[in-house]
């Protein structure tokens, strides 16, 4: 039996007070940083190999179905108004954008779907393809990265799974055992949260690397709310030494970004 279809460890759950029940569902959470942190040297290896293909232009795409699939597109579309980086991680999801909010029969199970869908983006050699799957096994995942590789891109899976279908045909598998869910198979619970620890640790450190942040801060962040220009103001302030909000956030507003802003003042402080 795969790791993720596991008979969970509690039993006679509808026996449980509401308290047990939450204890429960904390306690395995608990244990999944844990299993994530085993997996850093993988992470790693990929993280370095896709700040390299970006650095030549590459980008990075991430597959999935169901769950799987919306934490892909949620990060991808996390990476604009954040790092003010467009159209490099893309998420794609089996059965498409209806599948984001509704259940699309079937969608998982067409091996050479998953390919097609990214084909639609013209993929190049220094794209990377990273499935995202708790069994390693949808066939929509699985079919997207033999034929990736085939084609010459990194291929990365994310699972909760040991010996995959997906981690046998990609170059990078990061399989993260988490071990049985509190509701046995439920993997929108310990599996899904694996993943998307991962995909935040990925997304973020080659953000990181590729000079999208300073210090501990979003430099090139879109003013996209009053939040975020209120945000990169104070930001200006602290890198400037200016102590004028008003004229913090003209130049934020006038540049558009904390970085352009900083740079066009430190410049004419010289």
């Amino acid at each position: 039996m795969i790791d993720t279809e596991k008979s969970s460890i509690y039993d006679h759950l509808e026996k449980m007070s509401t308290e047990e029940i939450l204890m429960g569902i904390n306690a395995e959470d608990r244990t999944v940083p844990l299993a994530v942190g085993a997996c850093i040297p993988q992470i790693k290896t990929l993280v370095d190999a896709i700040v390299q293909r970006m650095q030549r232009g590459g980008r990075v795409f991430y597959i999935g179905a169901g769950t799987s699939g919306r934490l892909g597109v949620i990060d991808a579309s996390e990476i604009p108004p954040t790092y003010g980086v467009y159209n490099k991680f893309i998420g794609i999801i089996a059965g498409g954008d209806v599948a984001l909010r509704n259940a699309v029969e079937g969608a998982e199970d067409k091996l050479e779907q998953g390919w097609q869908d990214v084909l639609a983006y013209h993929p190049v050699p220094d794209d990377t393809l990273i499935g995202i799957s708790a069994s390693g096994g949808a066939p929509y995942v699985v079919g997207a990265l033999q034929q990736a590789r085939e084609a010459g891109l990194l291929t990365s899976i994310i699972s909760c799974n040991s010996g995959s279908r997906a981690g046998a045909v990609c170059d990078v598998p990061i399989e993260c055992i988490v071990g049985p869910e509190f509701v046995t198979g439920s993997t929108r619970m310990k599996s899904g949260t694996a993943a998307k620890l991962i995909i935040n640790m990925i997304s973020t450190a080659v953000m990181i690397r590729l000079g999208h942040v300073k210090g501990n801060r979003m430099v090139d962040m879109q003013l996209t709310n009053a939040k975020l220009v209120d945000r990169g103001t104070r930001m200006i302030m602290l890198e400037t030494g200016l102590d004028d909000y008003a004229t913090a956030k003209d130049l934020l507003l006038k540049h558009g970004s904390v970085r352009a802003a900083v740079d066009v003042y430190n410049n004419k402080q010289k």
